[in-house]
């Protein structure tokens, strides 16, 4: 094959493939409150920006549509919450947990493991019963459906709660960066968005926002039936303190979109919370200088507890256990095409996939 036809073939197989992964074009609707007044903004699948605004007393009149451009059958409604209240630090008598992190905007990644795993049916409808699913953080960031994910873990919770069911939203560094104005690993799509919105991007994730609002409402630590959950673990530092998960939720939940800020946060006593040290920033599980046995199990002994359930960090072949069975580490990077959750069933822990198919979660090996 001489040259020029090399090329050509090379630059057809780059449109092909380009073709075949079509992305998402839409993005909203994103709602925000003035008063008495309800602004709902999207992004349409001809790339412009629509407004509408009407009386908070008729929002019940307006449908709200997520809407998918590469994938028509994928849209679904959401109906808008009267009323949101900051969620309990601790559970308890769950017979099944569903825990998944790190999706990242990687909206198909969850959708299919969701729809395997019986957690939803492909219309989007809660078939979880009174199971919970737990999301141990990190929402935001790298991939581009970021909006419709955070669409569907809202419809999902409120249907869960109907029935006796749970959505935990466990808010992990991303999204804390995110409600703090720290864009930095957010997809350009929703800056341009914004511009074509006429909005600055952080506006749209304010408490006069319903995503805001729904999001400052979650907490960064939960026990939920045994298991401590957060999105990276608990350090040393954390420990020393010696307060509970409701006492650190109460804490830092004031704080969360004012951690942008150093200084202030050091005036306020926060620092640790919010430092690499930190529940939503800590690797000290994976990454060296790495957490001592001792610690771990102290850990769990303050907080009475079984064992952790992190993402955070990628290490090894995830989802594995480490410490003696004691943290499982549940990041597998969505965003290579991963697809993988833990199944805790009457305490017994399962990997699951895009299948459906449960197998023994395994001990995994840190590097010396």
């Amino acid at each position: 094959m001489g040259r020029i036809n090399i090329l050509t073939f090379l630059v057809l197989l780059v449109f092909t493939n380009a073709g075949a992964q079509t992305l998402n074009i839409c993005d909203g609707p994103y709602i925000s409150y003035n008063k008495d007044q309800v602004t709902v903004r999207s992004v349409g699948s001809d790339s412009k920006a629509v407004m509408e605004t009407f009386p908070l007393s008729d929002i019940s009149k307006h449908p709200l549509t997520i809407h998918f451009s590469n994938h028509a059958n994928w849209d679904f409604d959401i109906t808008i919450r009267k009323q949101i209240e900051t969620e309990p630090s601790e559970y308890s008598h769950i017979e099944t947990i569903f825990a998944v992190s790190d999706i990242e905007g990687q909206f198909e990644v969850l959708r299919n493991l969701l729809i395997a795993n019986q957690v939803m049916d492909s219309m989007y409808q809660w078939t979880f019963g009174k199971n919970h699913l737990v999301i141990c953080g990190d929402l935001f960031d790298r991939g581009r459906d970021v909006t419709a994910l955070l669409w569907l873990l809202y419809k999902l919770e409120y249907e869960a709660e109907a029935v006796g069911g749970f959505v935990h939203i466990i808010l992990g560094n991303h999204d804390i960066m995110n409600l703090a104005g720290n864009f930095k690993y957010a997809d350009q799509k929703y800056a341009d968005n914004a511009r074509l919105m006429r909005v600055s991007y952080s506006d749209l994730y304010t408490k006069n926002t319903e995503l805001g609002r729904w999001l400052l409402s979650k907490n960064i630590i939960e026990k939920i039936e045994g298991n401590l959950c957060l999105h990276a673990g608990i350090s040393s530092q954390i420990l020393s303190k010696k307060m509970d998960v409701e006492a650190i939720n109460k804490t830092c939940r004031p704080y969360y979109a004012l951690s942008k800020n150093p200084e202030y946060l050091g005036n306020q006593g926060l620092v640790d919370f919010f430092s690499r040290n930190g529940p939503f920033w800590y690797r000290g599980y994976f990454v060296k200088p790495r957490e001592d046995q001792s610690t771990v199990d102290q850990t769990l002994s303050f907080y009475h507890c079984d064992r952790i359930i992190v993402g955070h960090t990628i290490s090894g072949k995830n989802i594995r256990s480490y410490y003696q069975d004691k943290v499982i580490g549940i990041d597998v990077d969505a965003h290579t095409g991963s697809a993988e959750a833990i199944l805790i069933v009457h305490d017994k822990v399962y990997t699951t996939d895009e299948t459906g198919e449960l197998k023994p979660v395994t001990a995994g090996m840190l590097n010396p």
